[in-house]
């Protein structure tokens, strides 16, 4: 910027070069001749097609008489592409367009078009209108109309053929119409100079860092007749990016734009404040560049909306400047300015003598350089663009504006005249009170703008009428519609005098306000129409006092709407815009309200939830010793298994040895799933003896004794052991009662509250714990299912469940009461769907003892499989280390061996995965099978050992390799596939193309039922979505480009493109985002590479786990050479206490150097920090979960560490799960509980976008086992959310109320059995 005085701010000198918008539009389509250009219902247009039919209505234009320098009027409805292609086409026949709102009255539409002299008019769907006075101007008018886009759309290649009569800069490209101050609107020409000069200007002030491109989308939101509309369009046309026009009606409604932005994937939004402060920051969430201007910005709007990774500007420009003439990059917390000059404009602020201003005085804006305009009226052209010449130049614009002058960018102040600014238009309010005083009675007319109680800015007609009893106000609105456009039409006040000045001229500043009409109180109304009144009087300005009173009559708006909207879902948060417009007198409206609102109870609680006590936290804390001994001592006896066996072959004499009788014993009660069995049975019937069915106090007695059988459980590994041939022994021991025949595939309760039938079948996964807790209490209650019952994969049964004989359970549920006998139920809480399908034969299949041998025989091969992966690893190591003299030499020789070791033992587990799951494959097709055969076999050791790999080959999910993993496993995948830790049946899973399947999905999994099993195969269709935790089992098939929400199971059958939620799935209404293909679906090679590199670093984490293991090795085998054995066993759970602490540290550490901290906001899949967000991830379940996170569950040192990756977590609260992907985006207040299983959800990956938001359980709040909460969603103090529920994106759970349910209902819904008798 040149160097200037005080008061002036100069870029003349940096004008961009002359040119037309035709050549912008000529230069993009060069560069990105097949990029979209234009979106609207019918689809999109490239700018190849859409120069294509720009050229040929331009020349059909020119056939009809239109020739350079004319003018031609556009009256045609918002968002077609006919209405675009029309504007270009006017401008590429050499003419300048004229618009006017479609729906403004015809008397305006007469009048502009005869002010600027057009040549004719494109109305309706293209057709162009030759008006009579074309023979006077000499041209030949046509004597039919013309259709311009009559018959086919030209080919594409004929945007090469040259234009007729094209423009040049100096010719007119736009004339808009503004307010004018003496009743009449006044006509503003740009130039192609000096709008070429606008839109390349601005070009060099957006996204520099990341520039506008076709990846871009560009909302079109404003009429044409809005000079604001051109920045909309040529935002979008200058740099390759689609324009894509919003629906009229949505535009309309203002807040119900908002979602409408993020289902389109709009990227830059150019729009007044006004607008964007009805839209929740969430519908905003994919756009980058975020423009205001129009009226004024209020900071507290940009306090809301200028996030980190969006560009949000504030400009000012009038219309005789050419739409933006300054603009400045906001921030929150500082002051909102208008800014500096763009280039090629110049700026002077000045006092009233006209002399410029000091730093930090204010005075009026005067403007000159390239962007200034001129008026048809050449009086009014030489008023207002006189020369200025206390300032030396030959042409300026005097705005009006009050600005403050600061060399680092203006502030505006307000208006210097009676010009004002409502909703972005700039209105002159003499127009309006030109037609008030034309109104029949009226004597005296004055407007102003008022402020409601809302904050919503009217306009209010002041009317002094000689005989007010005698005024039709109905009838003086209809007129005024008639006369003026929607946005000037105002609210009307009768008035007794109109106050004045001393110089007679009317004081606006003393006009009453609020209006002294019937104070909604004293009005004859019952309490509903009395509140709903005082709504309508805080957002119009207008007492309200009959129920005939009609809202729009009343002077409102689609804003005055939006902000009643917002009043009224206080009381139904359903209530939409909609509901104003179809009831939109206040009599009907408060019925329709009180109608919907009715009994919403949700089971409000007063009871406050204490912390968890700290006597229970401390004795978690010293309980951890003694607990974890008992791995400990099984990682003692690895020790010393391996080194006394590497005795025998000489040189490592170095390691400590046992006798074998003491390793024998041991490894019999430690290590086979018999002796782990008999430990947790014994733990478990010592600590719960005499605990019965009931509620019990969180942090309680009994609280900590079922903790403490639990990490007894899972210390020893009983976890391993669902589906063996012996989990039924290991449940009856527990205390539970299992008939004879079951097929129990899931773990049993530590409590032994369990009772199955004769028969039943249980498939895997389904929580059968019996317990669960609510707030500060914990409920424990038994779990019945009948003979012959089935359960489904990744159901819930909660205390006191009961399922009848026959009764079948949809996978998926959760079930809280008693299902009847032979009935099918599903969802969350579990309805009745119908009669159970019993779809095996009711003649059971014999149990053959052969085929409980080979179960057995799997579940020993499966516990063995990574310990002769991890012998091989060994190997290395025991080479490295062999004649080590002394231990500590040992030591630092095998983590110079660790490296190699690791990926011996990765490469040889992964060998084995796949060698076993192809042979195990062999011969299974779909159909019905015993489970006691040899199918039935072979598809549940698959899934168990699928299950494992999962676990120990955690870096190769989620990662470009995992298709091929896939394919390697057996399983039909196409290319671009993302999978994330699928669990599947390879021979039965199809993957299209392009398809995402999320954390924790289960495909193609099998049936169980009557001593049978099922299976067939599943498929995931071309660009498909399946969410969290989502199913698509045996036979289903997610439909192409469909979605399967979180939580949720896909149907059967469904249709493409549709999305499906819950289980069993419901229609969910949905559509796609859209963003730039090169960063989720085709991303270019560049890329794919860095993608690699950054993936490759997942096995950094897997060298940290390996060396901790190395390290308690090495730990414990110095402690058994200086202190012994038994010393070595009672210190053991010190040192697995440390190795817990150091993996937990590796793991914060590595979230803080790889991703920092995370904020709210998107990233696309193939970008940089999704990348290291994984390698993050990879540290957390390969270093933190196995050594600490895992056994921590429930305790305090699980929340500091959750605090140490960025949570933040209050006192006392209770937290089973570590699964908070982006622990900064997380709050738990104080005494907050989180069960078992559940997941802070803070992203969401659809359409290949990650979108992060921040989840907030307030005070109190509990969200039950297997839950999920999505992002920006809430749970409010002291509020329940029940087990296997869903809290969808950006829902609030009201204080002190219960919900439950996939999506969460009100808990009232929900039928509970009594839990609290004792099982006899």
């Amino acid at each position: 910027m040149t160097d200037s005085p005080h008061g002036i701010l100069d870029r003349g000198d940096e004008a961009p070069p002359p040119r037309t918008l035709l050549d912008v539009l000529r230069a993009t389509a060069v560069a990105f001749p097949e990029a979209s250009a234009l979106e609207d219902a019918r689809g999109a247009l490239s700018y190849r097609e859409l120069l294509a039919r720009v050229v040929a209505v331009a020349g059909r234009l020119n056939g009809a008489g239109v020739r350079r320098g004319d003018r031609v009027g556009i009256r045609m409805p918002s968002g077609s592409r006919e209405l675009y292609v029309s504007i270009l086409a006017v401008m590429a026949a050499g003419a300048a367009y004229v618009p006017v709102d479609a729906d403004d009255p015809q008397e305006r539409a007469d009048l502009v078009f005869g002010e600027a002299l057009i040549r004719g008019v494109i109305v309706g769907d293209g057709d162009y209108l030759p008006t009579p006075h074309d023979d006077e101007l000499g041209a030949p008018a046509e004597e039919e109309d013309v259709a311009l886009f009559a018959g086919q759309p030209p080919h594409p290649s004929t945007s090469t053929v040259s234009l007729v009569t094209p423009p040049t800069p100096a010719d007119g490209a736009w004339i808009i119409f503004t307010s004018g101050s003496t009743g009449t609107p006044k006509g503003v020409a740009v130039s192609h100079r000096s709008a070429a000069a606008f839109v390349d200007a601005e070009a060099r002030l957006f996204l520099q860092d990341e520039p506008i491109g076709p990846g871009d989308r560009v909302l079109a939101g404003l009429s044409v007749a809005f000079d604001a509309s051109c920045e909309e369009m040529w935002l979008a046309w200058r740099h390759g990016a689609c324009l894509v026009p919003a629906p009229r009606s949505l535009v309309r409604s203002g807040m119900d734009l908002g979602p409408w932005l993020t289902t389109h994937g709009i990227t830059i939004v150019s729009t007044v404040p006004t607008l964007a402060a009805l839209w929740p920051a969430e519908s905003l969430e994919n756009v980058r560049l975020l423009i205001f201007g129009g009226e004024a910005c209020p900071p507290d709007l940009v306090d809301r909306l200028a996030v980190e990774g969006r560009e949000v500007w504030n400009t000012y420009g009038p219309t005789e400047a050419t739409v933006v003439a300054c603009a400045a990059l906001v921030k929150a917390g500082e002051p909102v300015r208008i800014g500096l000059p763009l280039d090629g404009w110049v700026l002077a602020v000045v006092d009233p003598e006209g002399n410029p201003v000091a730093s930090g005085e204010t005075g009026e804006l005067i403007i000159g350089g390239v962007g200034l305009a001129r008026y048809l009226d050449p009086v009014k052209d030489a008023e207002k663009y006189a020369p200025f010449l206390s300032l030396g130049w030959d042409r300026a614009y005097r705005s009006g504006d009050l600005v403050r002058f600061d060399p680092a960018g203006l502030l505006f102040q307000g208006r210097a005249d009676d010009q004002v600014k409502v909703g972005g238009r700039r209105i002159e309010l003499g127009e309006i009170e030109n037609a008030l005083q034309n109104l029949p009675g009226v004597s005296g007319a004055a407007a102003a703008v008022r402020t409601t109680d809302a904050g919503n800015q009217v306009l209010v007609g002041y009317l002094a009428v000689g005989d007010p009893s005698a005024f039709d106000r109905g009838a003086a609105l209809l007129r005024l519609r008639e006369e003026l456009p929607a946005a000037l039409v105002p609210l009307l006040a009768v008035v007794g005098d109109l106050p004045t000045r001393t110089s007679g001229k009317v004081d606006r500043a003393a006009l009453p306000w609020p209006l002294p009409d019937l104070d909604p109180h004293e009005a004859n109304l019952d309490p509903a129409l009395r509140e709903l009144a005082s709504q309508w009087q805080a957002v119009l300005g207008l007492p309200v006092s009959d129920p005939a009173d009609n809202f729009f009559d009343l002077g409102g708006g689609s804003l005055a709407a939006a902000q009643l909207v917002a009043r009224i879902r206080v009381r139904d948060p359903e209530f939409t815009v909609a509901d104003i417009y179809a009831h939109p007198r206040l009599g009907a409206m408060a019925e329709e309200v009180a109608s919907r609102v009715g009994d919403r109870s949700t089971g409000e609680s007063t009871h406050i939830v204490p912390p968890t006590p700290r006597r229970m936290q401390l004795l978690q804390t010293l309980l951890g010793v003694p607990l974890f001994v008992l791995s400990g001592f099984r990682w003692l006896l690895y020790l010393l298994t391996a080194s006394t066996i590497l005795s025998w072959f000489g040189g490592f004499e170095a390691l400590p040895t046992a006798s074998p009788g003491f390793l024998i014993v041991g490894l019999l009660i430690f290590a086979t799933p018999f002796g782990r069995m008999a430990i947790a049975v014994v733990c478990a019937r010592l600590l719960l003896s005499g605990i019965s069915a009931g509620d019990y106090p969180r942090g309680g007695g009994v609280h900590l004794r079922l903790w403490l059988a639990e990490q007894v459980a899972h210390q020893v590994g009983a976890v391993s052991l669902a589906g063996a041939p012996w989990i039924s022994y290991y449940a009856r021991a527990l205390g539970a009662r299992i008939g004879p025949d079951v097929d129990l595939h899931s773990l049993p309760p530590v409590t032994g509250m369990l009772r199955i039938g004769a028969g039943a079948a249980i498939e895997p996964e389904v929580d059968l714990s019996g317990y669960w807790i609510d707030g500060d209490t914990l409920r424990i209650g038994a779990v019945r299912i009948g003979a012959n019952s089935t359960v489904g994969a990744r159901s819930t049964l909660l205390p006191g469940a009961r399922i009848g004989k026959n009764a079948a359970i949809a996978p998926g549920s959760s079930v809280f009461g008693r299902v009847p006998a032979g009935q099918l139920w599903a969802g969350s809480p579990a309805a009745r769907e119908g009669k159970a399908d019993q779809w095996w034969d009711p003649v059971r299949p014999p149990r053959r003892t052969r085929w409980l041998i080979a179960y057995g025989s799997s579940a020993i091969v499966l516990s063995l499989l990574p310990i002769v992966a991890f012998a091989a690893g060994g190997v290395i190591v025991a080479v490295a280390i062999r004649h080590a003299p002394t231990l500590a030499d040992a030591a630092w020789r095998s983590l110079a061996a660790l490296i190699p070791a690791t990926l011996v033992s990765g490469v040889i587990l992964a060998g084995l995965v796949v060698v076993l799951v192809r042979l195990l494959s062999l011969g299974l097709a779909e159909g019905i099978f015993p489970v006691r055969a040899r199918v039935g076999w072979q598809v549940w050791t698959v899934e168990r050992l699928l299950d494992l790999a999962r676990t120990l080959l955690f870096p190769l999910y989620s990662s470009l390799f995992t298709p091929v993993w896939l394919r390697m496993l057996g399983a039909t995948v196409g290319r671009d596939v993302e999978a994330s830790t699928v669990l599947l049946l390879p021979s039965m899973t199809t993957i299209r193309d392009g398809a995402f399947l999320a954390d924790d999905t289960l495909v193609a999994s099998y049936e169980l039922g009557g001593g049978r099993v099922r299976i067939a195969r599943a498929e995931i269709g071309t660009r498909a979505f399946l969410g969290n935790s989502g199913m698509a089992g045996a036979g289903h098939r997610v439909p192409r480009d469909g979605l399967v929400a979180v939580l949720s199971a896909a149907p059967r059958k469904s249709k493409p493109g549709s999305s499906w939620l819950g289980s069993p799935p419901v229609r969910l209404r949905r559509t796609a985002a859209t963003a730039d293909e090169s960063r989720t679906f085709a991303p270019p090679t560049y890329l794919r590479v860095a993608r690699a590199l950054w993936e490759l670093c997942r096995i950094v984490p897997v060298f940290v786990t390996c060396a901790v293991g190395l390290g308690v090795l090495f730990t414990l085998a110095a402690l058994v050479e200086a202190w012994g054995t038994l010393a070595a066993v009672l210190l053991s759970g010190v040192v697995m206490l440390a190795a817990g602490a150091v993996a937990a540290g590796a793991s914060t550490v590595g979230k803080w150097l790889l991703v920092g901290r995370i904020r709210v906001g998107e990233h696309p899949l193939w970008s940089s920090f999704v990348w290291r967000s994984e390698v993050s991830d990879t540290f957390v379940e390969m270093v933190s979960a196995p050594w600490f996170a895992q056994a921590a569950a429930g305790t305090p040192a699980l929340v500091w560490w959750l605090r140490s990756l960025g949570a933040s977590i209050g006192r006392g609260v209770w937290c089973d799960s570590y699964w908070l992907p982006e622990a900064d985006l997380v709050t738990l207040g104080d005494a907050s509980t989180v069960n078992r299983g559940c997941v802070v959800q803070t992203h969401l990956f659809h359409d290949r976008i990650m979108s992060m938001d921040t989840v907030i359980l307030d005070a109190g709040a509990t969200i039950g086992p297997h839950s999920v909460i999505l992002p920006a969603a809430r749970i409010g103090a002291h509020a329940t959310v029940g087990p296997a529920s869903l809290v969808m994106r950006g829902e609030f759970v009201p204080d002190r109320t219960r919900w439950s349910g996939n999506p969460i209902g009100p808990w009232r819904e929900v039928t509970i059995a009594d839990y609290h008798a004792t099982v006899s």
